[in-house]
């Protein structure tokens, strides 16, 4: 099988720059509570950090978003001009990231052939998503991407090492790697730790990520499958889709010229395991907002065959208004998944409704952030069960992508933060 993650010319802070404000989380998170944001950019104040090279989702079409990304690339222009960001070439970072619970997650920052992903329903691709992409997300950051010299990942691409053979190992040599940083995530987000590989260890990685994708594991159980999944995009497939979908038009506007060792061809990601006791799927919640709640219940409940008691009902969710709870169960389920069932009814209800209301509908990552929302006037939430991690694999083998926003790895404060950095121009 062909090599898919490769070393990396790696662009990190100068020594001298305070980590704890350069490092902010991933653009996708508290995408409801622009006050997270606000005491961020009074902590960041005017020192050098990743808030002023990318766009926080909260400040998407709003009067700040236009304002926001003009900024991004003056900034990005800035730092590299102003010398303060060292280069590591060909390189591979080892990181222990311990997080909010103090739970640590062992990772490998390197950098994904983007020949071998594809995010679109019913890829067979070496490297997939794990939920559905939700397409209209993906021109904000591909403005940012378009007009950017730099990237920075929030990407995590999941192995499903059972034996940890690629990545678990490297945590007994550190010894033998450079430190490269060691400090604290601002806002409670926990710590970071990352290593420089040696080539010795990096070939080691590249020899064990060979050997996974050729085994069982590396396939599912299934090692005559021509379309093995080996990587599975945990967290920052918009991202991911972004760099494919940049990469995409560079192509579409060089016909005929050798792209195939253009920084673009590349997205910086970390891979972790599956199978690390640190990583914890949650479910990601819903909430609706400038929506008339009790009629988008009543068409819910006739659709869905909403009922308060249904011993042999295998879906079931929690209906929040005014942050009171109501559990109930689907008798006339349209998926597999409660949150496919879901989904499917809300989009259709949007769509239906998109010419009279503007509903709005957001992906909520804490059960007590969801139930505090369903206060405002003309909101109502729904809380959903959580998936098992030892069936990602297996149910996207088997299915594709899972309904969008399914699950995730942690709360949000454990989200992957802004650290690392790679050119993706040739030249400006």
């Amino acid at each position: 099988m062909e090599q898919i993650f490769y070393p990396a010319d790696i662009l990190l802070p100068d020594s001298d720059i305070d980590m704890n404000k350069w490092s902010v989380i991933a653009c996708d998170q508290f995408t409801s509570e622009p006050g997270y944001w606000d005491e961020v950019e009074k902590l960041v104040d005017d020192a050098p950090s990743t808030l002023r090279l990318t766009l926080p989702e909260v400040y998407l079409d709003t009067d700040q978003e236009e304002d926001k990304l003009s900024s991004i690339r003056q900034a990005m222009k800035n730092y590299m001009d102003g010398h303060l960001l060292t280069v590591y070439k060909d390189a591979m970072i080892y990181i222990e990231r311990e997080d909010s619970r103090g739970k640590t997650r062992a990772g490998i920052i390197g950098a994904v052939d983007l020949d071998q992903y594809d995010y679109h329903k019913g890829s067979t691709s070496p490297v997939r998503a794990t939920e559905g992409t939700i397409e209209e997300r993906i021109p904000p950051r591909l403005r940012v991407r378009q007009n950017a010299s730099v990237e920075l990942p929030h990407i995590m691409m999941l192995i499903d090492d059972r034996e940890r053979k690629v990545i678990e190992s490297l945590g007994k040599r550190t010894a033998e790697m450079k430190l490269l940083y060691d400090f604290d995530l601002m806002k409670g987000g926990g710590h970071l730790k990352g290593w420089l590989l040696t080539d010795d260890l990096q070939r080691k990685v590249i020899r064990d990520l060979q050997a996974y994708a050729e085994s069982e594991n590396g396939v599912s159980g299934d090692a005559a499958d021509a379309a093995p999944l080996i990587f599975a995009v945990g967290d920052g497939n918009h991202s991911l889709a972004t760099a494919k979908e940049y990469y995409e038009q560079l192509k579409a506007d060089h016909p005929g010229e050798d792209l195939s060792g253009h920084p673009a061809r590349f997205a910086l990601a970390e891979v972790v395991n599956l199978h690390s006791p640190a990583l914890e799927f949650e479910a990601i919640h819903r909430i609706v907002t400038n929506v008339n709640a009790d009629d988008l219940f009543h068409h819910m409940t006739k659709e869905l065959g909403l009922v308060r008691e249904d011993d042999n009902a295998s879906q079931s969710m929690t209906v929040v208004l005014k942050g009171q709870e109501e559990k109930v169960y689907i008798t006339r389920p349209s998926s597999r998944l409660t949150v496919g069932s879901l989904q499917h009814f809300l989009d259709r209800y949007m769509e239906e409704h998109s010419e009279t209301e503007d509903i709005r509908i957001d992906y909520i990552h804490g059960r007590d952030n969801l139930k505090a929302l369903t206060w405002q006037n003309g909101s109502i939430g729904f809380l959903l069960p959580e998936m098992t991690k030892e069936d990602l694999f297996p149910s996207v083998k088997a299915n594709g992508a899972l309904p969008r926003k399914t699950f995730s790895m942690g709360h949000a404060e454990d989200k992957r933060y802004y650290t690392e950095c790679r050119r993706i121009r040739e030249s400006e």
